[in-house]
């Protein structure tokens, strides 16, 4: 087996997201929290849980389309047991989003009806949208705002400030930049932001992180990457020889026939995480269950 990638990311514009969030939280009425499909547990931010607790909480698994339905499926009950409303979406194509402002009004129900009986049914419910980096936040909000109101790039650390984006039908909803946490006590945790696009590429080793990413989808998805690479027979455990057939397979060699891992470790992220490989989820509710 590969060695674990090792991943520390906390810069500064981070630990200043972190009281912005906190400093905003009075102003809310409820915070919509964006996570990873592929990654539940992972891209739940711990720090986020604690600022947070006391807001209703509505969570949007995004990425739908590029994670395993049966597995999507089972998250959402287990999100809906721990208290907090789930909606699984895509926000690329809006699947699901449909949803969003009906759940809003559902979940503050008390609050527009108690604001009613002060004859302050105008007020508007405000809703503060948080997440990881690279979660799908500013795509969510432009989709929800109906145009190009936030600028939404497909990489960590875009959006830097709050803005208020009003969505009609009395509601408003505040954008915070995303925000990791200092430590990731599990190892596995920093790999999975790193597999799905929510580390910067430039603070990692791309060929060690392709190697891990291999084994963990030859262990769970073997025929995805049987298929996708033309792969046959048994797959080899080791993450190096994964990475050796995949460049053969796709024609990747330099000089004297060696294959060239650093291109082809740049291919098989980029296809794992564009959903070219398949519909992969790296995590499973019971693995939270059992602790691991």
């Amino acid at each position: 087996m590969s060695e674990q990638v090792s991943i520390q990311w906390f810069p500064g514009h981070m630990a200043k997201t972190r009281r912005l969030i906190k400093e905003s939280l009075p102003l809310v009425d409820c915070v919509a929290e964006i996570i990873d499909a592929r990654i539940p547990k992972s891209s739940r931010n711990p720090e986020l849980d604690a600022l947070c607790s006391s807001k209703p909480r509505i969570v949007l698994l995004n990425k739908i389309d590029l994670a395993d339905p049966a597995i999507t499926e089972r998250w959402v009950e287990y999100i809906r047991k721990s208290g907090a409303m789930p909606l699984a979406v895509d926000c690329k194509s809006g699947r699901g989003l449909n949803k969003f402002l009906p759940l809003v009004k559902e979940l503050l129900k008390d609050k527009i009806e108690q604001n009613a009986r002060r004859g302050m049914s105008g007020k508007k419910i405000r809703v503060m949208v948080a997440g990881i980096p690279n979660c799908g936040k500013s795509t969510f909000i432009n989709r929800m705002a109906g145009s190009k109101k936030l600028k939404a790039e497909d990489r960590p650390g875009v959006t830097r400030g709050t803005q208020w984006i009003d969505l009609g039908s009395g509601i408003e909803m505040m954008d915070t930049p995303g925000m990791l946490w200092p430590k990731f006590e599990d190892p596995t945790v920093g790999e999975n932001l790193a597999f799905c696009g929510s580390v910067k590429d430039e603070v990692i080793d791309i060929e060690l992180l392709a190697r891990r990413l291999l084994e963990t989808i030859a262990k769970t998805y073997p025929d995805f990457l049987r298929a996708r690479y033309k792969l046959n027979g048994e797959l080899p455990e080791e993450g190096a020889e994964l990475l050796a057939l995949v460049g053969r397979k796709r024609g990747m060699l330099i000089s004297g026939g060696e294959v060239d891992t650093e291109r082809a470790s740049a291919v098989v992220l980029d296809e794992f995480r564009s959903g070219k490989i398949g519909r992969i989820s790296l995590e499973k509710p019971d693995m939270t269950e059992s602790g691991q």
